[in-house]
């Protein structure tokens, strides 16, 4: 059985660096790096669209149905405003996620950061409307949403680190360059009614 895919807002990578060896120098502190091509920067992650929707209906007592909460969550995700493309700047390697996971920390304009800040209201504004009471302990709480820390830190997740606790590393300097922002498995929404 497949899994289920994850809904985020994301901007895509299009290049690292001046070429493939900059990207490929980074191999050297992870076990295996992961392909270029599906690298990214989170900006919103929601989760498995179902996960989230049940979740909305436990934590409402069933005020609001996981259908319902799934079409006007698909709704909103579609409406969301998109972010042109930027380049930003990298200069160290860090652990996050408890050590699972090694990431190129990115330092982007105030605008992006701005961006994200409004992406999280609105998130606020769509479960407000969705009749979710204590909307921040929702977002801390949602298994689906995997709010793990109240700050965002820009960042592109490259592979599992060589060891959990290890880190951070100095590289580059290398710029960054990113696509318009864009719902990943957008394609898996549903449609409106």
């Amino acid at each position: 059985m497949e899994a289920l895919p994850r809904i985020t807002v994301e901007m895509p990578v299009l290049s690292i660096g001046s070429g493939t060896a900059d990207y490929e120098d980074l191999g050297g502190h992870v076990r295996s790096l992961r392909k270029r091509e599906g690298l990214h920067l989170t900006l919103l992650h929601i989760g498995i669209l179902a996960d989230f929707s049940r979740d909305v209906a436990e934590w409402t007592k069933g005020r609001t149905s996981a259908a319902a909460a799934a079409a006007r969550t698909a709704a909103w995700l579609k409406a969301l405003p998109v972010l042109d493309g930027f380049t930003g700047g990298a200069t160290r390697l860090a652990t996050m996620g408890g050590g699972g996971v090694c990431a190129l920390e990115v330092d982007v304009p105030q605008a992006v950061r701005d961006h994200q800040v409004a992406l999280v209201q609105s998130l606020h504004a769509l479960l407000d409307g969705l009749l979710v009471d204590n909307v921040d302990d929702f977002i801390l709480g949602s298994p689906a949403l995997g709010f793990k820390y109240p700050r965002w830190t820009p960042h592109i997740a490259v592979g599992r680190p060589m060891t959990r606790h290890a880190g951070p590393w100095e590289v580059g300097p290398l710029a960054v360059d990113f696509g318009a922002s864009r719902i990943r498995n957008r394609r898996f929404l549903p449609d409106p009614d």
